[in-house]
């Protein structure tokens, strides 16, 4: 036999050992607690383990590459304690579960499903969740696909107290999809990551929508967070792609860029971010968008409105391109707190849409004959200076104000939109995905 014929022969039974391997998968089906934990053990890798109707015990371990399905009605109670189910392995499929009363120490990690460090193409679909501590955790690992949840905490702990609905920290190319998330700290909360994608999810009663940390190279769209105190907080993250989102009815803000560069921020709906509580003072009043140190970002296309402060810049937010935005009727549209003496926002012949511009259009080129300046001088000093406040309306300051406003003499001050756009932007309804992410073809 030749060297190539010995070859060839090795090749074949290679082959054959592997599709044997394959074919010898199996399927079994369990009703009980004690039957769950002895398959666990026994099944092969590549196995499917369903369980059917009925209650199982928790703290359930995955240490092989196993599919575990639940039939309608199949739940798995942790009794309060640890984590309902921790993953082990690669090639995990946690599908159809109702999962529940898993533990609340955020310390120890507990969650409902709690993917362990070095773990790969891990898939969680399609399950119901709902106890104190983090809904999804996963560590260290890559290739994670959330998708199709119900993640519900505990309203009845502080919002500060929850787990978040999904937790991700130095997870690498994670996919998190059509879940809906409510009453948890964070909906989806992404540290020290890279390459995530979080798309058309529901959050509703907590503390963000999505939180970035630390994190780069994400992207998010489709979401929606509605009763939040943040629809969507990027901080001390690079170039982050937020696209096509909606937040409403928050009380801090709509979108948070603090201490980020290199993000784009399109086509975002922010409206009706109000607090109740917030006073001018202690500067807590509630802004559509709200930049704070961040450098480098380009923001058009979005819609700020009905909202206490449309866009609130301080302390090194001025390196920014923004422009064909709209400011509708928000109670105060801009609000900067800085050092540059005029910001200019727009580019290339093209500012941004404000509900609260007078001017006209004699060229009927789009472009207000004037430029616009959503606050003066006056706004300025009482930002720094909240004490004086009770002079706002006075007769002194109202002539003061007219005065600045007819007088070329007064060095223009704070924002400035040379181009304003007598025409709302329209909101871009067409969404690509430009992230690396959107190759996994992970099967729905």
């Amino acid at each position: 036999m030749t060297k190539l014929t010995v070859v060839s022969v090795s090749i074949l039974l290679i082959a054959s050992v592997m599709l044997s391997n394959n074919s010898m998968a199996a399927t079994w089906a369990v009703d009980n607690s004690q039957d769950l934990q002895q398959q666990l053990t026994q099944a092969r890798i590549g196995d499917t383990i369903i369980l059917k109707s009925g209650r199982y015990q928790g703290n359930v371990e995955i240490q092989k590459s196993l599919t575990i399905k639940g039939e309608d009605g199949a739940v798995i109670d942790a009794k309060g304690l640890g984590s309902a189910i921790t993953i082990k392995a690669n090639d995990v499929t946690i599908e159809g579960l109702r999962i529940e009363n898993w533990g609340g120490d955020l310390y120890e990690r507990d969650a409902g499903i709690l993917v362990m460090e070095h773990s790969s193409n891990i898939k969680i679909m399609h399950n119901d969740l709902q106890g104190d501590g983090f809904g999804v955790r996963a560590d260290h690992s890559e290739q994670l696909l959330i998708g199709y949840n119900q993640i519900h905490g505990n309203p009845q702990l502080h919002v500060l107290d929850r787990g978040d609905g999904v937790h991700l920290n130095r997870v690498q190319q994670a996919v998190v999809e059509a879940n809906h998330i409510e009453h948890v700290r964070d909906g989806v909360y992404i540290e020290s990551s890279k390459g995530s994608l979080v798309t058309n999810n529901q959050f509703y009663h907590q503390q963000y929508g999505i939180h970035y940390m630390y994190s780069e190279h994400d992207e998010a769209y489709g979401n929606h967070s509605e009763n939040v105190s943040g629809g969507y907080a990027v901080m001390s993250s690079k170039f982050v792609y937020l696209h096509h989102n909606r937040a409403e009815s928050a009380t801090e803000y709509g979108v948070l860029l603090n201490i980020t560069n290199g993000a784009r921020i399109e086509f975002n709906v922010l409206r009706n971010v109000h607090n109740p509580q917030g006073q001018e003072a202690l500067g807590n009043q509630g802004r559509a968008m709200f930049i704070y140190g961040a450098l480098d970002n380009e923001i058009r296309g979005n819609e700020f409105a009905l909202s206490d402060i449309g866009i609130a810049m301080a302390m090194g937010g001025e390196k920014n391109r923004i422009y064909e935005n709209n400011f509708i009727n928000n109670l105060t549209q801009v609000k900067y707190v800085g050092d540059e003496l005029l910001l200019q926002w727009s580019q290339q012949g093209r500012g941004n849409y404000w509900s609260s511009y007078m001017g006209w259009d004699h060229t009927q080129d789009g472009i207000g004959d004037q430029s616009y300046q959503p606050n003066d001088s006056m706004d300025k000093l009482f930002w720094r200076y909240p004490e004086a406040k009770f002079l706002m309306n006075s007769p002194v300051v109202s002539l003061l104000r007219w005065v600045e406003s007819q007088m070329t003499v007064f060095t223009a001050t704070g924002i400035k939109d040379d181009f304003p756009l007598m025409q709302p932007t329209q909101i871009n309804q067409v969404v690509e995905s430009t992230t690396s992410v959107s190759e996994l073809a992970y099967e729905h």
